[in-house]
């Protein structure tokens, strides 16, 4: 008898000591994998729940570098070994539950098949205007209503190349946490500083701040290679069917166009952006815009 309370107690000591094993999900029914199905599908769930679904190492990476809170992350082994992953994803920087899933419940949930293995849900914090950071000399881009995912990530991933100041979503006709726009911006939506906001709200704040507005528009009197971007400034663009609202064309200190020979009489948002993003790093000689060029 004392022998075998020994035993019990030896397995129990054992086991008590032993580190967790990862839970895992097999089944496409798993409300879990459900849950992350709607969150991919459903703007409303990722409001109501303020989460939204990353795939991808590179993603997933950028967002725990910059701060962001993982709900849960996805590992499917197969396809992503567990030394690597464990390399890639120490345990000492991923606080969430880590599960693993199979092949048919990862080829489930991933758009990209080639994403790495790993797909997570995380908070989702959009910044307001006051929790924007600034530089002495700002350069910032206003969006206001911008309407397509894929649109968005583009302009996400210009910015963060340029490395302007900050994004503000002037009443976004698309949710910045669309899985679409998180894939096309391959993460850079965790690296730039985004805020969201009224058109009202954004004019007074850029107002109070002393920052100079360049309403982009095909009506603009002066060329964007004209303005003059080296002080503290806002590129305003407007969504590609209906172009900025007379509130911004009115409050605008300057109306800016981008001159063109052909045809058709508007290029595509994300490509007018990287012009005029560009031509601003241009006259500030490619340096952080917190100083001034020489």
């Amino acid at each position: 008898m004392f022998q075998q309370k020994s035993e019990k107690l030896i397995k129990f000591v054992i086991y008590s000591h032993c580190p967790a094993m990862n839970k895992v999900i097999t089944s496409l029914q798993n409300p879990l994998i459900k849950q992350l199905l709607l969150l991919q599908e459903k703007s409303r769930e990722r409001r109501k729940s303020n989460l939204m679904v990353v795939e991808g190492i590179r993603e997933i990476s950028l967002a725990l570098n910059a701060g962001f809170q993982l709900n849960c992350l996805l590992h499917c082994p197969d396809l992503l070994p567990q030394d690597q992953f464990h390399e890639l994803f120490p345990s000492d920087q991923v606080s969430c539950e880590v599960i693993e899933i199979s092949v048919d419940v990862f080829n489930r949930l991933a758009y990209r098949k080639d994403n790495g293995g790993v797909i997570a849900s995380a908070r989702s914090e959009p910044k307001e205007l006051s929790g924007l950071i600034l530089p002495e000399f700002p350069l910032i881009l206003v969006l206001e209503s911008v309407e397509k995912p894929g649109n968005l990530g583009a302009i996400l991933r210009t910015a963060d190349a340029a490395g302007i100041s900050a994004i503000i979503l002037c009443d976004p006709l698309t949710d910045l946490y669309n899985p679409n726009t998180i894939r096309a911006s391959l993460g850079t939506i965790f690296t730039n500083q985004v805020a969201l906001s009224s058109t009202d709200d954004t004019i007074s704040w850029l107002q109070e701040k002393g920052i100079s507005t360049f309403a982009a528009a095909l009506t603009g009197n002066t060329g964007y290679h004209e303005a003059n971007f080296i002080l503290p400034s806002a590129i305003v663009m407007g969504s590609e069917a209906f172009g900025l609202s007379e509130k911004w064309l009115s409050a605008a200190g300057t109306c800016i166009k981008i001159p063109m020979n052909g045809k058709v009489d508007s290029l595509n948002v994300s490509t007018s952006a990287a012009i005029l993003v560009f031509e601003a790093m241009r006259q500030r000689g490619f340096t952080c815009t917190s100083h001034l060029p020489a």
